[in-house]
């Protein structure tokens, strides 16, 4: 929703409570109307200011001085007979799409979520990419991702990762900002330590990032353990080499005490050998690095093809015996438009919107 009569465009979700109370200055309202408004919005999750019921009906018209209230629409969403993952597509304020994905655990219930219209990055085995970029996401956007779907299932979330469309390093200040937003002790206050932001390798913003004094877990996507190989399956590779991605892996770790996690998506006849596993090991071991495996998950418009899940467990076991921390990724939502960007792109390819929920 839009309030009109603002004299700016400001974002108010995406404020923090020290910024929020300084833009209600000007209103002359008392200070403590910013926090029962921040609450409204980060921890009670209101859909429009007419739900903020204990604020006088005068500070929700003053409100409209303030600038744009940011919440979506949801335009699709599935849920998985075999697992009971359900995956959103939302529509954000200018009518773009994005997709968002809730998932249980025993661990706790877990959302992943988008930082970008689209995506430019181009890897081959990703349907994210294949409609190119359309914009970034305002942090409040990435915040309604994660309180739509709480709404919308009435559950709480322990667990996050920005893993959908988007590469989060790409839209650095609006990520950071999401995060800092969502792990807030006046918000959802939920732990650093249960998020996981996913780079495909962009060393600036890796280095970046450890310098921000979170305590979040940083996953760099691999996929391969040679620069001439990655750069067949992600163009990114023609930037940063993997010498500069383990260097700054390392630099992560030394400076924030965070493990780091490789994900490696495992495909069939290009990447899982035992000369692979050999080499993986190699680069893993000396910052004891957790790998992630992900027997890759077929896309209509690529070739890729996964591996049998015996060659999966052999090339985990390879892993293991060097020493290496190492899990196969538990497939979820495989019935339901499970890969990053599939439900956006059939919506796109079908019409400008689906079934309203």
């Amino acid at each position: 929703m839009v309030l009109a009569g603002k004299t700016e465009n400001r974002d108010i979700k995406s404020m923090t409570l020290p910024e929020l109370r300084e833009a209600l200055q000007p209103l002359g309202v008392p200070r403590y109307r910013a926090d029962q408004l921040y609450r409204w919005m980060h921890v009670q999750l209101a859909e429009s200011p007419e739900q903020m019921s204990n604020l006088p009906r005068t500070f929700r018209q003053q409100m409209e001085e303030l600038g744009e209230y940011v919440t979506l629409r949801t335009v699709d969403r599935q849920i998985s007979r075999m697992d009971g993952t359900q995956k959103f597509l939302f529509a954000l304020p200018d009518d773009n799409l994005v997709e968002s994905v809730f998932m249980r655990y025993r661990f706790g219930n877990s959302v992943c979520v988008s930082s970008q219209v689209g995506c430019r990055m181009g890897c081959r085995f990703c349907a994210s990419t294949l409609n190119g970029w359309e914009r970034n996401l305002r942090a409040s956007e990435m915040l309604e991702q994660v309180y739509a779907i709480m709404r919308a299932t009435g559950e709480r979330i322990s667990h996050l990762v920005v893993m959908g469309t988007g590469e989060p390093m790409d839209n650095y200040d609006n990520v950071v900002r999401f995060i800092r937003l969502l792990s807030s002790p006046e918000g959802q206050n939920l732990s650093q330590r249960n998020i996981t932001v996913s780079t495909c390798g962009i060393v600036p913003g890796i280095r970046r990032l450890a310098e921000e004094g979170l305590q979040i877990t940083l996953a760099i996507s691999l996929h391969a353990t040679t620069d001439e190989k990655r750069r067949k399956i992600m163009p990114i590779a023609e930037q940063y080499s993997i010498e500069e991605i383990m260097k700054a892996a390392a630099y992560y770790f030394d400076r924030t005490g965070r493990q780091v996690t490789f994900e490696y998506s495992l495909i069939r006849d290009v990447n899982d050998t035992d000369i692979d596993a050999a080499e993986l090991a190699a680069l893993a071991g000396p910052i004891r690095a957790h790998v992630n495996l992900i027997p890759v998950n077929p896309v209509a418009e690529r070739s890729f093809v996964q591996p049998s899940a015996e060659a999966a467990r052999r090339f985990k076991a390879k892993l293991e015996k060097s020493g290496i921390s190492v899990t196969i990724r538990r497939e979820l939502g495989r019935d339901i438009d499970g890969a990053c960007g599939q439900l956006r792109r059939r919506h796109l390819d079908r019409e400008p919107f689906g079934k309203t929920i």
